[in-house]
């Protein structure tokens, strides 16, 4: 009896803390999670190259946010066909910027490295992932030079798929 009424309230704290987790605020005390046609959410993330690189100082710019972990096989495939989206259209406005998801600065550094990666990479320590509902890997996500979101994709997406959107994006 003793051990069930503690799996019970182990199991309660954990959902509590679950409650707590889902609908936690940003730094601005009101909790904002990104959605189709509305403006994206406000950001500051450690990044690679580094220092720190925001959705603030991307104003402007088309943005691709590609959602990745390195233990992750989908992530690891897409990663060459996002960095030649990345570089293909540079020029014309789009800031690729890839979201290492709960790792560390190490392993987003040894993934940025291992697939020769020219666009930044911002180590999340959670806040992208809650504002985002991001709940598997990887996942698009294509924010128009207004900052609006325009289309959010979770699970493997094809290099032509990735580059409509970009084109979307860019019109």
């Amino acid at each position: 009896m003793a051990k069930k009424l503690r799996a019970s309230a182990i199991v309660l704290a954990c959902a509590l803390a679950a409650c707590v987790h889902a609908g936690s605020a940003d730094s601005s005390g009101s909790a904002k999670v990104a959605r189709v046609g509305q403006a994206a959410p406000p950001w500051t993330e450690p990044s690679l190259p580094g220092p720190t690189l925001s959705l603030a100082a991307l104003h402007g710019k088309a943005i691709y946010l590609n959602f990745f972990a390195t233990w992750c096989p989908p992530c690891n495939a897409e990663a060459p066909a996002i960095d030649a989206i990345s570089r293909d259209y540079a020029a014309r406005g789009l800031q690729v910027v890839g979201v290492d998801v709960l790792e560390n600065a190490r392993k987003a550094a040894g993934f940025r490295q291992d697939h020769h990666l020219t666009y930044p990479v911002v180590v999340d320590g959670g806040t992208l992932r809650d504002q985002y509902a991001v709940n598997g890997l990887p996942v698009h996500v294509f924010i128009d030079r207004l900052g609006i979101v325009r289309r959010i994709v979770v699970g493997e997406m094809s290099p032509a798929d990735m580059r409509s959107n970009a084109e979307r994006l860019l019109q």
